[in-house]
């Protein structure tokens, strides 16, 4: 029996009606390299069977203890069906990228039974009219909660169920499997009540050294808080989600984002990625009228040492917030605008101030946080709705960079989609794999009606950067662009962009890809 953890607690208790921590990786084959060249829903089934032992907290589901005196423990699920969590379905003819879109948006959007083990996995058949795949190619879906499995570890899922060949060595037979009884009630309250007493006391020494050391972070945040409304401006993303999700995405190649580093000296794949969402956010933003004149932001996760660090020690992963300079109608000026904020010492220290609260996350009892987290929301409510923490939010979920079999069958493409919650409804999740990059936006249906538009323009953000960075190894000036595309009619998208885009071709002013 494992207990939760307090950082991933916190996303259980974050659940609502209409937004969940659902994340849901996705991943398309092509079955020719399969045995016999076509795969078959039970052998997945009795892959998946194989692979349960590596992962034990897909056989265990969450017990919450009584009056959530501490945080849930995670049990064995005596009755546990794998059939439940692993299901079968195909797309209606002609199975093309937008009915898989939509599939998986609802697929996302649906709630996991918390009574079960926090996973399902989707075997969606049908997808005939894939550009660039051949007919009979399918997809899988894994969605997990996140307070299962962790967006960093996410490739654990991925390599957990694919090997390296086509032909992998032949598997054992699974072992036998007898789960464990749970606790009782009574048992399960006792030991919360005697943690809860004993947290009171090892609160005392945590929380006077974190009220020592947060205390100036915590001014300077509240100060932050206060002047956030005169420099972050509030988009139709800042905003209250439905439950109904939409999704998009764009494959790249790796090594294209490698050649757009050019265009700023000491640029990384990962300051090109921010600076694409920024151009996709401009275009968007300034297609409908709605782009403010100061700059958006995004947060996202990054690796950063505390200040004053050695070098030797270990990065830690911490959030940031970046802007994205979409502001700048100039490529290079967007990207280099990033660079100058992910390269700056004060980076880290604006991170710097969520380790302070370990050891006080580590000792609180379940119950203080949770009311702890609602009464905040309702403080902070009123300066969030004028104030949001960022734009929008770009988060990573890496990939293995070879090729991964299913039984045989090729992987070709692997995304994600990310939760969303009010105040920040917009995730970009950047995946990569075997020399791709993919960028795929997740957003609510009603703050984003048209997706396939929005990918269009993350698309044509790409290509802006991409023809930038050409021009400069070609001695040439790259061609400028408009100042707001609010108020350019090339970059508008026309009637026939819009027509173009909700039908899935290449609208007529777009370049090529």
């Amino acid at each position: 029996m494992r207990q939760l953890g307090a950082h991933d607690a916190s996303f259980l208790y974050s659940d609502t009606a209409h937004s969940n921590a659902n994340v849901t990786l996705i991943h398309v084959y092509d079955q020719p390299t399969a045995p016999g060249g076509k795969l078959r829903f039970k052998s997945i089934l009795a892959h998946v069977e194989s692979r349960l032992e590596r992962l034990p907290v897909f056989r265990q589901k969450l017990c919450r203890v009584p009056l959530d005196l501490d945080f849930p423990y995670w049990v064995d699920d005596e009755h546990f069906d794998l059939e439940y969590h692993v299901r079968h379905l195909a797309l209606p003819k002609p199975g093309d990228w937008r009915q898989f879109c939509i599939q998986v948006s609802r697929i996302h959007a649906r709630p996991l039974d918390l009574n079960r083990p926090l996973w399902e996995i989707y075997v969606i058949e049908g997808l005939d009219s894939f550009l660039d795949l051949p007919r009979g190619s399918f997809a899988l879906l894994a969605k997990t909660h996140h307070a299962a499995v962790d967006v960093e570890s996410g490739s654990e899922i991925t390599m957990l169920l694919h090997d390296l060949h086509a032909e992998p060595a032949k598997a054992a037979p699974p072992a036998p499997w007898f789960p464990e009884a749970p606790p009782g009630v009574l048992a399960m309250a006792a030991r919360g009540t005697v943690n809860s007493l004993f947290s009171a006391a090892r609160l005392a020494g945590p929380l006077g050294r974190a009220v020592r050391r947060i205390a100036p972070v915590a001014l300077k945040a509240a100060g932050e808080w206060l002047r956030q409304p005169a420099h972050i401006p509030v988009t139709r993303f800042n905003s209250v989600v439905s439950p109904h999700r939409v999704f998009e995405t764009r494959r790249f190649a790796l090594d294209e984002f490698k050649a757009a580093r050019a265009l700023v000296a000491g640029a990384t794949v990962n300051d090109v990625v921010l600076a694409v969402c920024g151009g996709a956010l401009r275009r968007y933003l300034g297609g409908h009228g709605e782009l403010p004149q100061a700059s958006l932001t995004a947060m996202t996760p990054m690796y950063l040492r505390a200040p004053g660090a050695a070098a030797s020690t270990r990065p830690e992963l911490a959030w940031v917030r970046v802007q994205l300079g979409t502001d700048l109608a100039n490529p290079a000026q967007r990207l280099a605008r990033v660079c100058e904020q992910t390269g700056s010492p004060e980076l880290a220290s604006r991170a710097v101030g969520a380790r302070e609260l370990t050891d006080l996350e580590r000792h609180a009892p379940a119950a203080t946080l949770a009311l702890a987290g609602k009464l905040l929301g309702r403080a902070l409510g009123g300066i969030g709705r004028r104030a949001p923490l960022a734009s929008c939010t770009v988060t990573n979920v890496p990939g293995p960079s070879v090729p991964l079999y299913l039984c045989g069958a090729r992987m070709t493409y692997f995304s994600a989609m990310m939760p969303v919650a009010d105040g920040m409804g917009l995730v970009f999740a950047v995946t990569s794999y075997d020399g791709q990059v993919v960028i795929s936006p997740t957003s609510c249906r009603e703050l984003m009606p048209d997706p396939e538009f929005f990918a269009q323009c993350v698309r044509e953000s790409f290509q802006e950067i991409g023809r930038a960075a050409q021009a400069l190894r070609g001695g040439r000036r790259a061609r400028p662009t408009a100042a707001c595309p609010a108020q350019s009619a090339a970059a508008a998208p026309t009637a026939a962009r819009r027509r173009a885009s909700r039908a899935g071709t290449r609208s007529p002013t777009s370049p090529v890809a």
